[in-house]
């Protein structure tokens, strides 16, 4: 390839010798760690929850590309989506749903906007979000971690009001630390979760204004409202949320100062919608909120292009 040539393509953008490929597949990477953790806990099922998620987002966009006499790229994308898809639903959630969630994320919530780089949403809330509204029963029936057991007994999740807990608040944070507790497939384990996210980081493949900011923001307004800040935190999909899904390049805010805004605003909604709404968790709708919002904050908080300067009006 010619060094001179300038390459113009939608993001995300190549950086430091990484192509967008070799992002995705890291993101895949820092991924598996929460869900050997959903597996571990909540047994083989959750692999074929993974494993159906991922196949029919990957065959959906070749589909599509197909159909629309595009090229198909495998660049990872359809992957991740598939596999933070399967991480956001309940570990017991039958196969054919989470099949049609991951349908609806590739061919409505990312291609049907012109596929990678021009989708306005997050593909794999964007599923869940759809899930949610067509299935309300199945997607809050959460389960005890089974450690492959056969046997399942129904829980509460931490957010929940009629949550209940036999042991001490120390027990309880430690084993939503780990992840011993009811939630989706891949969200209880914030320790796995946060090893995955400080590789991102490590890697400079994500920046982390919005999961600090988002995080801290969340932690902040708990404890004005007399909440356990450590609780909340550790609680729900919080951490998932903040290390994978709202740092997703193409639905959040390039400028830095546009990223502190876009997860402050997350923290706010998601505690408004666990307080006040009549969802026990907020993260995943908040996520998609501030997607919207993103154009706008990007619009006014646009960088200033180096060598220009303004037209003096004539006199």
């Amino acid at each position: 390839m010619d060094k001179n040539k300038i390459i113009i393509s939608h993001s995300p953008y190549l950086w430091k010798g990484f192509s967008t490929a070799k992002i995705m597949y890291l993101v895949v990477l820092a991924l598996l760690l929460p869900a050997a953790a959903g597996i571990y806990f909540f047994g083989l099922y959750a692999l074929l929850i993974i494993i159906a998620s991922v196949a029919t987002c990957f065959l959906t966009e070749l589909a599509i590309k197909k159909l629309r006499k595009k090229r198909f790229r495998n660049d990872g994308s359809a992957v991740i989506t598939g596999l933070l898809l399967a991480l956001i639903v309940p570990p017991r959630m039958p196969i054919w749903m989470v099949v049609v969630g991951a349908f609806f994320s590739i061919a409505v919530v990312k291609e049907a906007f012109g596929g990678l780089g021009h989708n306005i949403f997050n593909p794999a809330i964007g599923g869940r979000a759809f899930l949610a509204i067509c299935f309300p029963t199945q997607i809050t029936e959460w389960i005890e971690p089974t450690y492959f057991r056969l046997d399942a007994v129904t829980t509460a999740t931490p957010l929940s009001p009629d949550f209940t807990y036999p042991g001490t608040q120390a027990e309880l944070y430690r084993d939503l630390f780990f992840g011993n507790t009811g939630g989706s497939l891949g969200e209880t384990s914030a320790l796995l979760i946060i090893l995955g996210g400080i590789l991102l980081l490590a890697l400079r493949l994500i920046d982390w204004r919005i999961p600090i900011f988002y995080i801290g923001t969340v932690a902040l307004l708990s404890l004005l409202l007399g909440q356990q800040p450590l609780f909340q935190v550790l609680s729900g999909g919080l951490m998932i949320g903040a290390f994978f899904m709202a740092t997703d390049y193409v639905t959040s805010p390039v400028t830095r100062n546009g990223k502190i805004i876009f997860a402050v605003g997350l923290g706010i909604i998601t505690v408004l919608i666990r307080n006040f709404g009549a969802l026990d968790e907020g993260v995943a709708f908040s996520i998609l909120i501030m997607n919207a919002f993103t154009p706008l904050i990007d619009k006014y908080l646009k960088l200033k292009t180096l060598g220009l300067q303004k037209k003096k009006e004539a006199s």
